[in-house]
């Protein structure tokens, strides 16, 4: 009677989905860093937009003061 000896030629199901739950947790981690900067700057450029729109509107005040010559 010939005995069948197990050949290791792949990986068990346990390991594969242990290793799918190590790359889920790892995405899962940097999905939330990411939107956190994301978030940061979305805030940044609020705030440099209104900033941008108040020097805007001074220097078109500054600049309504002066007669065009048409130069």
């Amino acid at each position: 009677m010939k005995r069948f000896q197990k050949q290791k030629a792949g990986f068990t199901l346990v390991e594969i989905v242990l290793v799918i739950g190590i790359i889920l947790i790892l995405a899962a981690v940097m999905f939330i860093s990411v939107s956190g900067y994301l978030s940061t700057a979305h805030t940044v450029q609020a705030n440099y937009s209104s900033n941008n729109a108040s020097l805007l509107s001074k220097n078109k005040d500054i600049n309504s003061q002066f007669i065009d010559l048409g130069y």
